[in-house]
């Protein structure tokens, strides 16, 4: 296929699509348009031999309420960047086959997502699957016989299975729990299907969870990564949370299973443990399992530990005992003899190496970024990175040494013609003796003389690190562009500071971490270029719980707030929400647990229960497609501050999700956010 000239040398010029050149020449501070229009790698793979990259990046467009992807290959050294896809439908998941002859990808051009496969020069495409229904995620066996892929299955009884004769009746009857999930009803699950691959279209292979009502991979986010092929192909590692309804919806107990092609047998390797255990890799010499395991059943948020199962003795190993940092994206060295993954420590993520024997950690990178993927490209590793003012790039890493070699530069020429804000970091002491990471972003061309109103920063999760994170919606230079300060405190309750901080939230959620804020926001306040006068105070999900709740606490430190998603009513979100080990874990139990001392705090701190005290504007946001926390809370909190006769906006997205996806509908959102901020702040 012959891609048009003209449209890869506009590619390659600038990631905007939105605006022309010369508007963007003229501009001197990124505006909410011009964020939301840059581009934005996706997934990358490296062919066997290391020497070629294929990566996908995403090209927003506003005008078309879209985002289109293409995929681009890239040497080793930087060189030779090529757009090898135009306006292919649907595409993703681009990953080398046939020892870097041919790259295989997911795409809907035949109607439904099916895996297809190219060129490295995206000629001579081929369909290789036809599934009804399509296929949402997919893997080779080693020798590329197989294939391994995720099919959605119906789920349950729908209500036309029930009354035939009402084939337009639109309700649904529901009988258990897990009826709802993060965003979506359940009425499918993902099933593990396995096929021979020959000359023809695959059609329809063995499901290998046959007869079993549960997910494979687990949902809402679990894909290909969570299996694995041994290097014979004859056994397929997955994981799975065997359990529905109600037992679901109490329990993270997923485990690592191994199923034996030849037999259709499956046995469970990490039956016991009570937690998360998930990304089972092969090493490549066979003989051994790794996986990331989390202990207690319950806990999203627990430890996630480094383990390995000795597959001829059955010895497990925990590798990372005593490292109290999150084990992520785990990868094997091509000699079996270390692992390779990412590691977050004191908000900054790196990647690290374990070396099996003497379970030796080492720590390969470090700096002021943020390592997102993890792959082997021959010798060295492939890895995104990215930081608060740049978004992600792919670099070439050098694990002996941690050189990093910058291969791709999607935005550059966007980012170049933009004075970029400074990024400090504070270590500030807190109420109970502890030690904060606070990130502080200063707009671009700061003047220490002058004056500047200020944002509070709260992180959702509420156990999620505010790392160097680059965000295309709480995009934090962003902010700082539109002339603010913005206060970012790593508060008590998120990883990366050690297993006791993090854990410290878990039935406290109106306590530490609430006067970690006020204490991040007094001591930068302290700054004479800081105006006290014009804060605000920001944030989503477990962040708009934290900005409902300080509008009752704060004590007229803040002018305006904003709050997304956020948890207005803690007793309404324990019987709303879906995934019910999180409220239990968290919240310490029911409202109806009387004798319960935790739950009972949890609940008398209820932000609803502080209505009284509020005296400053809020804006109040919250999609309605969003089944984790429901959107009555944006609303309930909206009625009870024009109750309150309190200046107050509700901004209600029908059509979206505990996120905002839709490129007008984000674009809506900035400006409603800038434009209540700068209301009450910009005076």
């Amino acid at each position: 296929m012959k891609i048009k000239q003209q449209m890869a040398a506009l590619v390659a010029t600038t990631a905007l699509v939105a605006a022309a050149p010369e508007q963007l020449a003229a501009q001197q501070y990124m505006s909410p348009e011009m964020m939301l229009s840059l581009a934005r790698l996706g997934e990358s793979a490296a062919s066997p031999d290391g020497k070629q990259i294929v990566y996908s990046v995403g090209f927003p467009s506003i005008k078309d309420n879209k985002i289109r992807t293409e995929f681009f290959t890239i040497t080793s050294s930087g060189s030779a960047r090529r757009q090898i896809t135009e306006g292919l439908k649907g595409i993703h998941a681009p990953r080398w086959i046939q020892q870097g002859r041919r790259i295989s990808y997911l795409s809907s051009e035949s109607g439904s997502s099916q895996l297809w496969t190219m060129a490295p020069d995206g000629s001579d495409r081929r369909q290789v699957t036809d599934v009804e229904g399509g296929i949402t995620d997919y893997l080779y066996s080693p020798d590329e016989t197989k294939l391994a892929y995720i099919h959605e299955i119906k789920f349950g009884q729908s209500t036309a299975d029930r009354y035939p004769d009402l084939p337009q009746a639109t309700g649904r009857i529901i009988t258990d729990l897990m009826y709802k999930h993060w965003d979506e009803w359940v009425e499918t699950i993902p099933h593990i299907f396995v096929a021979e691959l020959g000359s023809g279209l695959v059609k329809a292979g063995k499901d290998i969870l046959e007869g079993e009502p549960y997910e494979a991979p687990t949902k809402p986010f679990g894909g290909a990564e969570e299996l694995s092929w041994s290097p014979d192909g004859k056994t397929l590692a997955y994981s799975s949370r065997k359990k529905t309804g109600l037992e679901y919806a109490l329990s993270t107990n997923t485990d690592i299973y191994l199923y034996d092609l030849a037999t259709g047998r499956t046995r469970n390797v990490t039956e016991g443990n009570g937690g998360y255990d998930t990304q089972p890799r092969f090493s490549p010499d066979g003989r051994s399992l790794s996986w990331i395991s989390m202990e207690r059943d319950g806990y999203e948020a627990d430890l996630k530990r480094l383990f390995t199962l000795d597959l001829k003795t059955g010895a497990k190993s925990w590798l990372t005992e005593g490292f109290e940092c999150d084990v992520e994206q785990t990868v094997w060295a091509a000699d079996s003899k270390s692992i390779y993954f990412l590691a977050t420590k004191e908000a900054e993520t790196q990647l690290w190496q374990l070396i099996l024997r003497g379970k030796k950690l080492r720590q390969i990178t470090s700096g002021t970024h943020d390592y997102t993927s993890i792959a082997l490209a021959g010798g060295k590793l492939l890895a995104g990175r990215q930081t608060m003012v740049q978004p992600k790039d792919l670099y070439l890493v050098e694990p002996k040494t941690g050189a990093a070699q910058q291969l791709t530069q999607e935005n550059a020429t966007t980012l170049a013609q933009l004075a970029t804000p400074t990024v400090e970091k504070r270590w500030i002491q807190t109420t109970d003796g502890g030690r904060m990471l606070v990130w502080v972003l200063l707009p671009p061309n700061f003047d220490k003389t002058k004056k500047y109103p200020a944002l509070l920063y709260c992180q959702g999760g509420p156990q999620s690190t505010v790392s160097q994170f680059f965000s295309y919606r709480w995009n934090l230079r962003l902010m700082a562009e539109q002339g603010y300060i913005v206060i970012a405190p790593n508060r008590h309750g998120v990883p990366s500071f050690g297993k006791a901080w993090n854990e410290q939230i878990s039935g406290d959620y109106s306590g530490q971490n609430i006067q970690d804020y006020l204490t991040a926001v007094d001591e930068v306040s302290k700054e004479p270029y800081v105006d006290k006068a014009r804060l605000g105070c920001v944030g989503a999900s477990y962040g708009g719980y934290s900005t409902f709740y300080l509008a009752g606490v704060h004590q007229k430190r803040f002018s305006a707030f904003v709050a997304h998603a956020g948890i207005f009513n803690l007793e309404h979100q324990y019987m709303c929400t879906e995934e019910m080990w999180f409220a239990n874990w968290d919240m310490g139990g029911a409202p109806w647990e009387k004798g319960n001392a935790v739950a009972q705090r949890t609940f008398a701190n209820s932000p609803h229960r502080l209505v009284g005290n509020w005296d400053t504007p809020i804006l109040v946001i919250h999609g309605e497609r969003d089944y984790r926390i429901l959107a009555d809370q944006g609303m309930a909190a909206f009625n009870a501050a024009k109750l309150r006769g309190i200046p107050a906006e509700l901004l209600v997205y029908p059509d979206e999700t505990h996120w905002v996806v839709k490129p007008q509908n984000a674009l809506l959102w900035q400006r409603t956010f800038f434009g209540w901020l700068d209301k009450w702040l910009k005076k």
